[in-house]
């Protein structure tokens, strides 16, 4: 039977992307947002309208999937966040914990809900966490935070859970076109600067991010789980990719 891929966040751009990908793939798509009707036009079977940052908006979205296709979803895909690009000293306690909410808890939360909703059987995850998590980026303390506590709660998962047959695995975008980042990409000089730092050159697209997590979703990643990848343009020595 086809499997049944759940992908929070997908009105964004990277979640959009995927669901591209995964309904091209012939998988059965389960789409989630917090507003439903930015859903409209994302290539899924199902559109469900939840919010993911708290344990019941999360029970919801995995009841609307079951419901719609009489299964628990196998594939689950987590690309809810935001980002705060402010010094530690001018990051507001409210702002602080706007970012964990959205970042962390909506991670803690969905994979909690979907562990419980697969019943001891397997399946695989993805999760989006951000290259400001691996390596040091001005301006970006609580966003670091946060997305460096959903990739070490996607390593302890995946050990905790392995001989259920989970895989649980996440990757780090660097710069990528998307409207988070559509504010900062149209000033020409963000834009040139961004496309400098990486040695591959340019700004990725969102594709370029999904055609990972399609990847991590898949029979072709069955010997990983536990891993961060980083998809940002950069080589780097093991050990810190």
């Amino acid at each position: 039977m086809t499997a049944i891929a759940l992908i929070t966040g997908a009105s964004g751009g990277i979640g959009r992307a995927l669901a591209r990908q995964l309904h091209a793939q012939g998988r059965r798509v389960a789409a989630v947002g917090r507003d439903a009707g930015r859903l409209a036009d994302v290539e899924a079977a199902v559109r469900i309208g939840a919010d993911t940052t708290t344990p019941d908006g999360a029970a919801l979205a995995l009841a609307a999937c079951r419901e719609a296709f009489g299964a628990a979803p196998t594939l689950l895909a987590h690309c809810v966040g935001i980002t705060l690009i402010a010094p530690l000293h001018r990051t507001r306690a409210d702002a602080y914990r706007e970012v964990m909410r959205v970042n962390l808890d909506s991670a803690v939360f969905m994979l909690q809900g979907w562990i419980g909703a697969l019943q001891g059987g397997p399946g695989a995850a993805v999760f989006a966490s951000s290259v400001v998590a691996r390596i040091g980026v001005a301006n970006h303390e609580a966003t670091a935070a946060a997305k460096g506590g959903v990739e070490s709660l996607v390593r302890s998962a995946a050990a905790t859970y392995a001989s259920q047959g989970l895989r649980i695995n996440a990757v780090a975008p660097g710069m990528t076109e998307t409207p988070m980042t559509a504010g900062m990409l149209k000033m020409p000089a963000m834009r040139e600067g961004a496309a400098k730092q990486y040695p591959l050159g340019g700004v990725q697209t969102p594709d370029q991010v999904a055609d990972v997590m399609a990847w991590l979703l898949g029979d072709g990643s069955a010997r990983l789980t536990g891993q961060v990848i980083a998809v940002d343009g950069v080589s780097r020595p093991s050990g810190r990719s």
